[in-house]
């Protein structure tokens, strides 16, 4: 790819200039009872419905189908650097939101652990690009194209999105494959940065994916 060329944000994916980013995809939020800010949400609870039957199986999806065309999978996660926390971010402190890295429900869903060498982030911060050095490593890797989901929408993955765009990247968020607390915030969430990336859903970028592995 030209560097300096423009091209549109849904234009084909491009071998060793793509990435999948899952953001936050982690079993202490997807797991029913195990996040201790919401012990009021049963599994019945809406956000539980969507991602137990939609956002996580079309992760699952996405990851295979990146796995397959040779794409770069990076996931980040909220975790501390240090058991105490001492090292969160001022807003963390505040929340409070603290994940020790000796927290097993910290980690990815099971079927969302990374393989072999893939990189995993933790931050401490809603912006992906603000607590990690996510940035110098896609440099690093040669990234143009950043394909991003996960939860939730209007915040993390908002954030997620923004900056990538922000710092130069073409970006995809695949809305099925992310979730938030109500039907009224993932519209609004989805509608608020539509502007920053092009908005597709699973089946449209598995497809090209596996158009990418097969060398179309």
């Amino acid at each position: 790819m030209n560097s300096g060329m423009l091209m549109r944000r849904d234009a084909p994916y491009e071998k060793g200039a793509t990435a999948l980013l899952l953001v936050d995809m982690q079993r202490i939020w997807l797991v029913p009872g195990a996040d201790p800010h919401h012990p009021d949400r049963g599994a019945d609870h809406y956000f539980y419905r969507m991602t137990a039957s939609e956002t996580v199986p079309n992760a699952i999806a996405l990851v295979q189908a990146a796995r397959f065309a040779g794409v770069e999978v990076l996931h980040t996660i909220i975790q501390s650097l240090t058991e105490d926390g001492r090292d969160r971010s001022l807003d963390h402190k505040l929340t409070p939101i603290h994940i020790p890295p000796s927290l097993e429900d910290g980690l990815p869903l099971p079927d969302l652990m990374p393989e072999g060498d893939e990189i995993m982030l933790p931050k401490t911060s809603s912006g992906v690009f603000n607590s990690t050095n996510i940035d110098y490593i896609l440099k690093n890797l040669g990234i143009r194209q950043l394909i991003i989901f996960g939860i939730m929408t209007d915040q993390c993955v908002d954030m997620a999105v923004r900056d990538a765009a922000d710092r130069g990247y073409y970006v995809t968020c695949v809305t099925d494959a992310s979730m938030t607390a109500t039907p009224e915030r993932q519209a609004a969430g989805l509608a608020a940065f539509s502007g920053y990336c092009w908005q597709a859903d699973t089946k449209t970028v598995v497809e090209r994916l596996n158009a990418l592995g097969k060398g179309e």
